[in-house]
Parts: structure tokens; C-alpha cells; sequence
């Protein structure tokens, strides 16, 4: 893959401007964005820059962290507290997000997004009220492992990490993790899935695969 220098702001701008143009291929109201990728990434300051660019476009938008639906600890914790296969199959409530972010989104769906389920610190129900995003409104979900689920994303970004860069940047604490991410690359592919890719290894230097430069949007 031909990887293109750009800065943060070029790409947060040409991600926003195109998501403003497109429409939900199920005919969804809603557009559903992915920011993908490993904590060490970045994905929820990414996800938070491209929200108040599309608020400045005039668009409503509602940021929802997979962090906020993990599962409870005594499930992700069954095998131990470090097993990379229960991380990759089991930490993540897929279940809760396509009954309480997703469903609501469908064609006819009330729009009232479930922003958090469980809190990570203290494994108890955060209680939050659901919030409504208008029609026409675009649901930013971030966080690790997102592709692979059949989430009805309308546009994807996979923030790629090369395994050195991912083993450099990633807390000592939680270096348990990285089989799970060598998987989800085995099982996925997700810088071959996802429409945006973006070599994050230097923070300071992003680079992307240009997807629209020089392309109409019907040859997409």
C-alpha cells in the first residue's frame, strides 16, 4: 500500500469533508464513522478532532468509546487478568453496542444512542441517560478491534501502528496485549478493510493512503 505524508489537520479536514458528503449506503438518517486502532494510536483524540470538524460543517455528532462497553470484570477476567485471547474474543461488549449505539441508528431507528454502559474503573453501570442525534447526525465510534464485526460503518479509519511502533508506544502495563493485536491483523486485516489508513507510527508525521485524491466518487 503507497502511503502519502500528511499532517493531522489535512486529514481530519478531507476525512470530515468527505463523510459530509456521503450517505448512508443502508438508508440510515445516520451516518456511522470508525476510528480504529490500538490505545497507543490515538484513536479517541483522532475521533475528537474529526466530531468538532464536522460540528464547524454543521453536523451533529455523538463520540461513543468502546472503552465505555467493556464487558464485567468478572467475564473478562474469567481466564485472568491477562489473557490476550479473552481481550480479542470477550472484553468488549459487541452485543450492547449493536442494541444500544447501532439498533438505534437503523433505517427508522429512535436515534437515542446509549453513550456508556459500564464504567471501566468501577465495573458498575454508569446509569447515563441515552442521548438523541438528530437525523442527519454522524455517530464517531472509537476504540481497539472495531472492524471485523459487521458494524454498519459507513466510513472507516484504521489508525496502523507497525508492531515495533505499537510495542514502543504501548504502557508497560498492558504490553500483555499485543498477541491480540498480531491477531486481529491475521484475522482482519484491517489496513486492507478499512477505507482511510493511517501510519500513525510517528505521531508527529502521519501518512495516508490518499483513498479520494485524483478519484471520482462514483469509481469508488
Amino acid at each position: 500500500m503507497r502511503l502519502e505524508p500528511i499532517t493531522w489537520e489535512r486529514l481530519t479536514e478531507a476525512v470530515a469533508d468527505r463523510i459530509a458528503e456521503r450517505r448512508a449506503e443502508d438508508g440510515s438518517p445516520w451516518l456511522r464513522v470508525a476510528v480504529d486502532g490500538a490505545p497507543a494510536a490515538g484513536t479517541a483524540g483522532a475521533a475528537e478532532a474529526l466530531a468538532e470538524a464536522l460540528r464547524l460543517r454543521g453536523r451533529a455528532v455523538r463520540v461513543v468509546g468502546t472503552g465505555g462497553f467493556l464487558r464485567p470484570a468478572s467475564l473478562r477476567f474469567e481466564l485472568g487478568r491477562e489473557d490476550p485471547d479473552s481481550f480479542y474474543d470477550g472484553w468488549f461488549d459487541v452485543g450492547a453496542l449493536w442494541r444500544e449505539v447501532f439498533g438505534p441508528l437503523e433505517p427508522g431507528g429512535s436515534g437515542r444512542v446509549l453513550p456508556d454502559l459500564r464504567d471501566p474503573l468501577t465495573d458498575r453501570a454508569t446509569r447515563s441517560p441515552r442521548a438523541e442525534l438528530p437525523p442527519g447526525g454522524v455517530l464517531v465510534l472509537h476504540g481497539p478491534l472495531l472492524l471485523g464485526h459487521w458494524f454498519p460503518f459507513d466510513l472507516t479509519v484504521h489508525l496502523r501502528l507497525s508492531p515495533g511502533a505499537l510495542r514502543r508506544r504501548t504502557d508497560a502495563g498492558e504490553l500483555w496485549t499485543l498477541p491480540a493485536f498480531e491477531r486481529y491483523e491475521h484475522d482482519v486485516s484491517p489496513s486492507v478493510s478499512a477505507e482511510v489508513v493511517v501510519r500513525a507510527d510517528d505521531p508527529r508525521h502521519p501518512a495516508w493512503n490518499a483513498p479520494w485524491e485524483g478519484r471520482d466518487e462514483n469509481e469508488r
